[in-house]
């Protein structure tokens, strides 16, 4: 088959969920013998080939709401000029652009992710543009995406709209690069860490709050940053100040030194609520990591029986501070947690279910 992948940053990946998955997934299908091609934005390298995807390399607006469309408008373009037999949607948002796939004839899936209007970054016009890019995504998809059970059931009840369940997939690392850790300046099982982008749904402000308010001994290392939320990242700084045990480095692009401080944390700390099947969490949980997670039902699904869960900043502290109490029990979760990823999560088998998703497009 001939696959086109549109909608995201493209590979290979570097920033978020979705690029991960197109790199992980279109790979699998190219080595499956699929001609895979994936539109690309903002690479400084643009390479024609990756892991044997062909790559398209197209400009785009530099805006946060025109971005993702103006860049997903000419990959469209390019795909009505340059056919395929199906092509797999990422984001929501580009689906005021499916009807011209529709036209021509193109099966289109769109992965919808999480619900996106929920996200505080978004105004009143954003959040009513999302509720209804939704709807479109109904209307115009030949199939919709989820990536949890829980989207699943969204759809179903909001939209009366059926749609195929395919989760992200988690890296498993068996051990911790220690020598990695301590020689960038960690202890390796000295820290609790957070891997977040500074966005209001993923609760960075009130993780900080709460591990300020435990007796935690343990340092919190706190890894991420914003381009667009000055205010939000003015009030973690400003709650980071008040506490010299929060430790705040900014994004950590050496994936291998992401890998070892997922790995090497004493508890990972995630306050993601708004996403479906977190791609973050998936690392962590494949990592071994202890997580300690935000109530909400998505969480919940993927973590199981692994997870312990907060709602607020007096509960984080009380499960941060069993956790450094009975560091015995809270490994025996992490190593729960890698199993649970290791069993349902593998990017063998997403990628087995795209392409039999693929083949139920074409027909």
């Amino acid at each position: 088959m001939r696959i086109a992948m549109i909608g995201t940053r493209g590979v290979p990946a570097r920033y978020g969920g979705f690029e991960t998955a197109v790199e992980e997934i279109g790979a699998r299908l190219a080595d499956a013998g699929h001609d895979v091609r994936v539109y690309c934005r903002g690479a400084v390298e643009k390479l024609p080939a990756y892991k044997g995807m062909t790559l398209v390399h197209l400009p785009a607006v530099q805006h946060k709401i025109m971005e993702t469309l103006s860049h997903t408008a000419l990959s469209v373009g390019h795909v009505l000029l340059h056919r395929t037999d199906v092509a797999l949607v990422f984001n929501a948002a580009n689906a005021p652009l499916l009807p011209f796939l529709k036209l021509a004839r193109i099966p289109v899936a769109t992965h919808v992710d999480g619900l996106e209007w929920k996200r505080a970054k978004w105004n009143g016009a954003g959040q009513r543009y999302y509720l209804a890019v939704e709807k479109l995504s109904v209307r115009w998809s030949k199939q919709i995406i989820a990536d949890a059970v829980a989207i699943q059931d969204y759809y179903r009840e909001t939209y009366a709209a059926g749609s195929v369940m395919i989760p992200y997939g988690a890296p498993v690392q068996e051990r911790c690069d220690d020598d990695l850790l301590r020689a960038e300046g960690y202890e390796p099982g000295g820290y609790h860490l957070v891997v977040a982008r500074f966005e209001p749904e993923n609760h960075v402000d009130l993780i900080v709050e709460g591990y300020s308010r435990s007796a935690a001994r343990l340092p919190l290392v706190v890894v991420g940053s914003a381009p667009y939320a000055e205010e939000y990242v003015k009030k973690i700084n400003d709650l980071a100040a008040k506490d010299e045990r929060v430790k705040l480095v900014g994004a950590v692009w050496n994936q291998d030194l992401l890998d070892a401080l997922y790995a090497g944390s004493a508890t990972y700390l995630h306050g993601h609520s708004v996403g479906g099947t977190n791609p973050s969490l998936l690392r962590a949980m494949g990592a071994g990591a202890p997580t300690i997670a935000y109530d909400v039902v998505f969480n919940r699904e993927v973590l199981a029986e692994s997870g312990a869960f907060f709602a607020g900043p007096e509960d984080l502290a009380t499960v941060i501070e069993q956790a450094e109490d009975d560091p015995a029990a809270c490994r025996r979760r992490g190593d729960l947690a890698r199993e649970r990823a290791r069993v349902h999560y593998t990017w063998d088998d997403v990628a087995a279910r795209y392409e039999r998703l693929c083949l139920d497009l074409r027909g």
